[in-house]
């Protein structure tokens, strides 16, 4: 059941055009095409954005292990006056520091950049100073660093102080802080940040300009590749046109064989169909004439015969079977010349048509039952209507002996139910009992076109014919006529 409406939500959703199915195949092609390139570009950018962070923290580092070398090779009366000038000299790429013990910080949340950042730095430090000192190495955001002891923060510090401190502007990146136990109760600290442009600790992003060239190529390939799409499928669309509006009675040039070799081909063979189905139509229109003015002649004949006759009431009949059987010749002639079937829409009496069609076969006791009523007239078109009815009645008397017909009316719909009692039929030919001559029996008499066109007029009155077989024995055709038909 899901599978089934996932199914239909996507034929929804199907692009129907030859355009749309295009540009999108052109985009799925670009967004994969483009997903490749930038994965190798971004993991390449991301290796040489990794070596070089790594590389300037090893610098840091050394330059760090350098310094602390340095202040232990000072006299300890000697440190302080260092330290005193290094601050006087402002904007230096470390602040350094003597503490009587390591200042608690902040640090930063672990990152895999900042991971490995520290991790250089600690080895480094160790192989360059030894292993045996207290080493402790972190990140800490700016706001959030304390420099000169546990309650002072670079912040706290008036402008001209801090500018002495760090020279952290205009970026204001994450500060690695290096606390090194020097001797006892003696801590050195130093605190620089990053060099640009690794002064990040998040992971490498795609840089703006890669994005933005990204969504610029991609809108000018699907622009091109509608543009191309459109002009080579202009033969198409004008081919489309042209199979909607044809008129086959007409003398109008071939179309006109432009486009690719595809659509020439596609466009030689439309003119080809056409020439044929119009060279047709003419020989049957001229058969179909030929045959209308041969049968006038006869029929009026038999009418003038028929005024001859002394019964009124067989005079009458042989005057409405000529008429039907001249409306019939009309209205083959008028469907030939693609016109619908000349003969007015009007409300019959339903009971009326069905004694017109059983009158022969009801002459036989217990040969044909009638079942219900119509609740009013039909509007329909009575000969079409008639002939329905008696295409469907012939099949069952045919096969089944005795026919019931059930009649049962609403509001909405007229349904007529014909019973026989035959042998019935197998479930793979119900399904094939109303295309044309087909015939459930090789022996069975007539030509297998009455139920296909008993089903053809039902459709014209917004109908349907149905076969299916009955519980008891024999087949069950069923004939459906919407009141209100649209």
């Amino acid at each position: 059941m899901r599978m089934s409406k996932l199914k239909s939500i996507l034929e929804r959703f199907r692009p129907r055009s030859l355009l749309t199915r295009m540009l999108l195949l052109t985009l799925l092609a670009v967004v994969m095409a483009q997903g490749i390139s930038t994965t190798f570009w971004y993991a390449t950018f991301r290796a040489q954005e990794d070596e070089g962070l790594l590389n300037s923290s090893s610098n840091l580092a050394y330059s760090a292990a350098a310094t602390v070398r340095f202040f232990k090779s000072l006299p300890l009366e000697y440190r302080h006056i260092v330290l005193d000038q290094l601050r006087n000299m402002g904007g230096t790429r470390f602040f350094v520091s003597l503490n009587e013990q390591e200042i608690p910080l902040k640090a930063l949340p672990d990152t895999d950049r900042k991971v490995r950042v520290v991790s250089v730095v600690s080895n480094v430090l160790r192989q360059r100073l030894g292993g045996d000192l207290p080493i402790r190495v972190e990140f800490v955001a700016p706001e959030n660093l304390r420099i000169l002891n546990s309650r002072m923060k670079l912040t706290d510090l008036p402008p001209s102080w801090a500018g002495y401190a760090l020279n952290l502007d205009p970026i204001n990146p994450p500060v690695l802080v290096t606390q090194i136990e020097i001797a006892p109760s003696e801590w050195l600290y130093l605190a620089t940040p990053l060099p640009a442009p690794y002064v990040s600790l998040e992971d490498p992003v795609l840089p703006r300009q890669q994005i933005f060239f990204i969504v610029m190529v991609s809108i000018f390939l699907l622009s091109f590749i509608a543009l191309l799409v459109r002009w080579q499928t202009r033969p198409l669309r004008r081919l489309a046109k042209a199979a909607r509006e044809m008129p086959f009675d007409d003398d109008r040039p071939p179309l006109a064989e432009q486009g690719s070799s595809e659509v020439v081909a596609v466009t030689r063979a439309f003119n080809t169909l056409r020439e044929r189905i119009q060279r047709y139509l003419k020989d049957r229109e001229q058969l179909f004439t030929s045959i209308s003015h041969d049968l006038k002649t006869p029929i009026t004949r038999l009418r003038l015969r028929s005024e001859l006759l002394d019964d009124d009431l067989l005079r009458d009949k042989f005057e409405k079977d000529l008429q039907e059987l001249d409306l019939l010749v009309k209205s083959a002639l008028q469907s030939v010349k693609e016109h619908d079937v000349y003969e007015n829409m009007e409300a019959v009496d339903v009971h009326g048509l069905i004694d017109q069609v059983t009158e022969p076969a009801a002459k036989e006791p217990g040969k044909v039952t009638l079942v219900g009523r119509a609740l009013r007239p039909y509007r329909c078109k009575p000969l079409a209507l008639r002939r329905c009815i008696g295409n469907l009645f012939d099949n069952a008397l045919k096969y089944g002996e005795r026919v019931t017909i059930r009649i049962e009316d609403s509001p909405e719909i007229l349904t007529l139910y014909f019973e026989d009692e035959g042998p019935g039929l197998a479930p793979e030919q119900l399904s094939k009992i109303f295309d044309p001559y087909y015939r459930a029996s090789p022996t069975a008499p007539g030509d297998g076109l009455g139920l296909g066109i008993a089903r053809g007029i039902a459709h014209a009155h917004g109908g349907e014919v149905e076969a299916s077989n009955r519980a008891e024995r024999g087949l069950r055709l069923t004939l459906f006529l919407p009141r209100n038909p649209h």
